[in-house]
């Protein structure tokens, strides 16, 4: 019997029908308990990481609210209104309704460098993502629609937003206590390293920058508030350092999801720069967001299970 290659354990997985982050099970089976469960195109695709014909599926956008989610384990993925005709004959969205309900990892089986998405919790193949996608985010999830299930309900959207300025514990917390925050993690971005570790980021051998992912309500709270506070709570003049902490994991980056970050983040700095409030040149890097690793547990929400006040403000 096959042995399953993914790790049991609990993940944070977003339901976007409560609007909140849930600590959920990740599934695991062997491939035996999957044959069983699923018809043998779903298995094929979402197993063995298949692709469906082209035009095979449904591709039409639904007239009603709902959501789409993962068939083999039922998180939401994607939202009816981040969907769009791609002419392609896949189903295709310009984002998912939160980026830790979905991993991405590169694909190389056809000898060309492709991004594939893949369930959080349960490892399904979904698709692809590529960066022909129209405004906001410039991206095309091109997804196999027997990757999917689509149900019928009202959902809430969450944006997403990664920062880094110096050292997470207090970065973190200066987010986590905004309100319409809906989840914080902090972790690792900007790297060149699959699942860094602290000692490996510390060292300066992998080109992560400690970061922030938060996940806000775009209806109550916007990402221009969020840039607002990421300038707030740290010195964006300062060359990979910050206060004591010195070396580029503690680097002033913004990584943002999509070209309407990208504008707004860009012209965020453009304004402080006009504004006079820092004589030296803001050096904060300003790139796409790619994959984010979660920092170990220890790091999560340090500040606040110790009682400590964000002391980065």
């Amino acid at each position: 019997m096959a042995k399953p290659v993914e790790e049991a354990g609990k993940i944070p997985i977003y339901d976007a029908r409560s609007g909140k982050v849930e600590e959920v099970e990740r599934i695991v089976k062997a491939d035996a308990e999957w044959k069983k469960i699923l018809t043998p195109e779903q298995y094929e695709v979402t197993r063995k990481k298949g692709t469906e014909k082209p035009f095979s599926g449904i591709c039409e956008i639904p007239k009603e609210k709902g959501l789409y989610q993962c068939v083999n384990c039922g998180i939401d993925l994607f939202g009816v209104g981040t969907k769009f005709e791609s002419k392609t004959g896949w189903p295709s969205f310009y984002e998912p309704v939160a980026p830790i309900n979905i991993t991405t990892e590169e694909d190389l089986s056809l000898g060309v460098s492709r991004t594939e998405v893949k369930c959080a919790r349960c490892g399904a193949h979904l698709g692809h993502v590529f960066d022909d996608g129209p405004p906001p985010t410039g991206k095309r999830y091109c997804i196999n629609s027997v990757a999917l299930k689509f149900v019928k309900t009202d959902y809430k959207p969450a944006g997403a937003a990664t920062f880094a300025a110096g050292c997470f514990w207090g970065v973190e917390e200066s987010f986590r206590t905004l309100k319409c925050v809906i989840y914080t993690r902090a972790g690792y971005a900007g790297g060149h390293t699959k699942n860094p570790t602290y000692e490996q980021v510390s060292a300066g051998k992998t080109g992560h920058a400690e970061s922030i992912e938060i996940l806000y309500d775009p209806s109550v709270i916007s990402y221009s508030r969020l840039l607002d506070e990421f300038w707030k709570i740290h010195d964006p003049t300062a060359l990979n350092r910050q206060g004591p902490d010195i070396g580029s994991n503690y680097r002033s980056a913004i990584f943002y999801h999509g070209k309407e970050q990208e504008k707004l983040a860009l012209g965020s700095k453009e304004r402080l720069e006009k504004s006079g409030k820092y004589k030296d040149k803001i050096v904060t890097q300003i790139v796409p967001a790619g994959v984010f690793f979660p920092a170990e547990e220890y790091h999560q929400r340090y500040l606040m299970k110790r009682g400590l006040p964000p002391y980065c403000r």
